[in-house]
C-alpha cells in the first residue's frame, strides 16, 4: 500500500461502518484522513483510535446534504493539507419501503444525501483537483444500483443516480485531467445502513438478510486497493457481496 502513503483523503459517513473501518485502514497505511460527519462525539473517538496507532486524522462535523457544508469540509481539507488527493463519498441512507406507504419525507431524504450529497462532494472537490490536475473520486453505490426489488424503489433509483454520475465523471474529467474515478457497489454489509429503516414489515426482512452480512472492512480493503493502484491505472468499478447473497 505505498501510494496510499501522504494521500490526503476526504471520507464521508465516517462515524461508522464502511466510512470508520476505511478511515482506520488508510491511516494505518500512511494516508492523512479528513472525517467527515454529523455525529462529533463518534468523530472524535475514531481520530484518537487512529492517532493512538501512529496514524494521521482530523475531522470535520459535515452533513453530506448541505452544499455549504461540503464546501466547508474541502477548505478545511486544503487549510489542513494543502491538498486533496481522494475523496470517498461514502454517506448514505436506507430508509427502504414500499410505495404505497407514502413515506415522501423518507424519499426525499434518500434523494438529498444519496444523490445530492454525492454531487455536492463532487463540485466541493473537482476545481482543487482539476486545478492539481490530479485526484480521485470514489463514490458509495450499492447492489441495489444495479437491480431493483420490493421496497428498493427510491433506493435503487438514489444508486442507479450514484453509478450514472461516476460514468460521466470518469468520461469528462479522466481524460481532460487525469482525475480518477472509481464507484464500489457493496452487497449486504455489517453496517448501521439499515437502522434507517422504519417500515416495520421490512425491519424483519433486513434482520433476516443482516445474518449474511460482510465487515465493512472486506469493503474498506476494497477501496484502499483502488486508491493503491498507480495513477495511470483507473478501477473504474467494483461489485463486493457476501458469497451467500443471491
Amino acid at each position: 500500500m505505498d501510494n496510499l502513503k501522504s494521500k490526503v483523503i476526504i471520507i464521508t459517513g465516517a462515524s461508522s461502518g464502511i466510512g470508520e473501518a476505511t478511515a482506520k485502514l488508510v491511516a494505518q497505511n500512511g494516508a492523512k484522513v479528513v472525517l467527515a460527519a454529523r455525529r462529533e462525539e463518534r468523530l472524535q473517538t475514531i481520530v484518537s483510535e487512529i492517532e493512538k496507532e501512529g496514524g494521521e486524522a482530523v475531522y470535520h462535523v459535515t452533513n453530506v446534504a448541505s452544499a455549504e457544508d461540503m464546501q466547508k469540509l474541502a477548505q478545511f481539507a486544503l487549510q489542513q493539507y494543502g491538498r486533496i488527493d481522494v475523496l470517498v463519498n461514502n454517506a448514505g441512507i436506507m430508509p427502504v419501503s414500499q410505495l404505497n406507504e407514502l413515506r415522501v419525507n423518507e424519499w426525499d431524504n434518500m434523494i438529498d444525501v444519496n444523490i445530492k450529497g454525492v454531487l455536492y462532494g463532487i463540485a466541493a472537490v473537482l476545481p482543487t483537483m482539476r486545478e492539481q490536475q490530479s485526484g480521485h473520486i470514489i463514490n458509495i453505490s450499492s447492489v441495489a444500483g444495479y437491480s431493483v426489488s420490493p421496497a428498493s424503489s427510491v433506493y435503487s433509483a438514489t444508486k442507479f443516480a450514484v453509478r450514472a454520475i461516476t460514468e460521466g465523471l470518469r468520461q469528462e474529467e479522466s481524460p481532460a485531467s487525469n482525475i480518477r474515478t472509481t464507484i464500489i457497489s457493496p452487497g449486504i454489509t455489517d453496517t448501521e445502513l439499515s437502522h434507517s429503516i422504519n417500515s416495520p414489515a421490512i425491519q424483519a426482512m433486513a434482520s433476516e438478510f443482516m445474518k449474511m452480512a460482510i465487515s465493512p472492512y472486506s469493503i474498506a480493503r476494497a477501496i484502499a486497493y483502488v486508491i493503491n493502484e498507480p495513477e495511470d491505472t483507473g478501477v473504474n468499478e467494483i461489485v463486493i457481496r457476501p458469497t451467500l447473497q443471491p
